[in-house]
């Protein structure tokens, strides 16, 4: 049975913390402040006497935008200098993108929530207003993802794959001149940023399916501060964090990361999950898709055991040839 306790009985922040304020730490990028400022309103929406602040730290992706994610090092980038504060104590939390999170944990860290989930898609923007199958021929699409550039070719095998770089706003701003017919960006940012205007194209899941946990936002804290994974309690949301875990699982078995075209969907409904995976080549001539069921009390179960099939269907090869 599942006890219930009473709001009478519930801790105060001033118990938890003490009189100080908690620090979150963020990217300096439109979209990381806005997921920033989310988290930060839903923890005071759970504990109304909770007092914020926010500290913005530029990141090495951040930095380098002028080569393409997995040729500066992928998983990590966007990370890495806000995880050392945290460790360091200089923050108490770090709001992430969960799909820019390595698989594994970082040392001394852990995900402390999982916020529910947004939009899973991507989007097509398009100077020309068409849908990805009317383009002109040969369209010069931009993105940097391999997953969504081997989509991309299995769908238009005469698209020229333009590689793109940059916050959201620069994005759209490449996709308004000559330099590419479309580009392909994640809904979640432009939903969160009040930009759907700009969407040409919510692309078909049997078309692009997401990267792993892409859409969901991840609390990030010091794995041994029972302290700050006790607020953050009310803010998990635990099908999101079923559902993004076996993605997560799914990646991890075939040992990959933003550097190869994985994707994974998985959906939770009562105790089950539901999950669809690919892997594809870089040139979209090879497209691996498999799907399963399992329960939503081990999701990583699930996960590895497609990654598992994928691998005996011929995956190892996909993926050493576009690694």
């Amino acid at each position: 049975m599942i006890s219930v306790t009473s709001a009478t009985s519930t801790p105060s922040v001033d118990k938890i913390l003490g009189k100080r304020t908690l620090i979150l730490g963020t990217r300096p990028s439109q979209l990381a402040r806005w997921q920033t400022d989310f988290v930060a309103a839903a923890l005071r929406a759970a504990w109304p006497d909770l007092r914020t602040e926010i500290k913005v730290y530029t990141t090495r992706g951040d930095r380098e935008l002028n080569r393409a994610l997995p040729e500066i090092g992928g998983k990590g980038l966007f990370t890495a200098e806000i995880e050392a504060v945290l460790r360091t104590g200089d923050i108490d939390l770090a709001v992430h993108s969960l799909k820019d999170l390595p698989i594994t944990d970082s040392d001394e860290l852990t995900i402390g929530a999982v916020l529910e989930r947004a939009a899973v898609h991507d989007v097509l923007v398009s100077r020309h207003r068409l849908p990805l199958p009317e383009l002109p021929p040969h369209p010069r699409i931009g993105t940097s993802s391999p997953r969504r550039a081997a989509q991309i070719r299995v769908a238009r095998p005469d698209a020229h794959i333009i590689p793109i770089r940059g916050n959201v706003d620069t994005r759209l701003r490449k996709a308004a001149t000559e330099d590419y017919d479309a580009v392909v960006l994640a809904a979640a940012g432009l939903t969160r940023l009040g930009l759907e205007e700009h969407i040409t194209q919510w692309l078909p899941l049997d078309v692009m399916l997401p990267a792993p946990a892409q859409g969901a936002l991840a609390v990030q804290s010091r794995a041994d501060d029972d302290a700050i994974l006790s607020l953050l309690s009310p803010v998990h949301h635990v099908p999101t964090w079923a559902a993004v875990t076996t993605e997560r699982a799914f990646l991890e078995g075939l040992g990959g990361g933003c550097a190869v075209p994985v994707a994974a969907y998985a959906t939770c409904h009562a105790d089950g999950l539901q999950l669809r995976g690919l892997v594809a080549s870089l040139d979209g001539r090879q497209a691996l898709r498999v799907a399963g069921d399992g329960s939503a009390r081990a999701p990583a179960i699930l996960g590895h055991r497609l990654a598992q099939d994928a691998l005996a269907q011929g995956a190892r090869e996909i993926l050493e040839a576009a690694s």
